[in-house]
């Protein structure tokens, strides 16, 4: 039998996000078991994210993707209920196959899962940067590869990476970009805008490879 609590909606609203934050899923499933059906069915968000949460840990992912699909949900709470759904799909899909899953399976799993629009803005992340985030990166990078503290600092603002993550994506840039790869690969390929302005760029964007093997061609005699 439910037991109903006298609590109005701010009061729910508190206690919900209070237990989330604690992460005790027992407690929180307990207290909106004892809410009346009407408060459930509101559609506050706050009990709706409570509601994800205690189906995930549950693993009822039919409710939490009925939960996902049909409410919209506020931009700073994307990120942990895209996590949700398809953290909710590895295990389904991990369940069914009785084993772990790899990269590629995940990978897989996203692209025939893909986000609802509820919980998604629409634009593209790759390696969890936004696009117009690896854009500006990218812009900066073709201008200048060792860019400044306070450029970094500008481009975290810009962007809305902290100054560790654009920090370390110059690095694995650089790095990337000094391991031998194939010529004709795109990202090794610098825009014609870039190379007009800055002479001898074009060239240090080469793979280490391709001078390797034209000193080669020239030590054997050929011209």
């Amino acid at each position: 039998m439910r037991r109903c609590l006298n609590f109005n909606s701010e009061q729910v609203q508190c206690v919900c996000e209070a237990l989330q934050q604690k992460g005790d899923i027992e407690k929180l499933a307990a207290f909106l078991w004892s809410l009346p059906p009407s408060e459930l069915l509101r559609g506050n968000e706050t009990v709706l994210r409570a509601r994800a949460l205690v189906a995930y840990h549950r693993g009822v992912f039919q409710e939490l993707y009925a939960i996902l699909e049909t409410h919209t949900f506020s931009p700073r709470h994307h990120t942990d209920l895209q996590n949700l759904w398809f953290k909710a799909h590895y295990k389904e899909a991990q369940k069914v196959r009785g084993r772990p899953l790899g990269a590629v399976d995940k990978y897989r799993l996203r692209k025939k899962y893909p986000l609802p629009k509820t919980i998604w803005d629409g634009e593209e992340t790759v390696y969890c940067f936004k696009e117009k985030s690896r854009n500006a990166l990218k812009d900066c990078y073709y201008r200048n590869r060792y860019p400044t503290p306070d450029e970094k600092r500008a481009l975290a603002q810009k962007t809305g990476l902290t100054l560790t993550q654009v920090s370390n994506w110059f690095k694995n840039r650089r790095q990337r970009d000094r391991t031998p790869q194939q010529p004709n690969r795109p990202e090794m390929m610098v825009p014609a805008q870039y190379v007009g302005s800055q002479p001898g760029l074009a060239q240090s964007f080469l793979p280490n490879a391709y001078y390797k093997l034209q000193e080669s061609h020239y030590l054997h005699g050929n011209p």
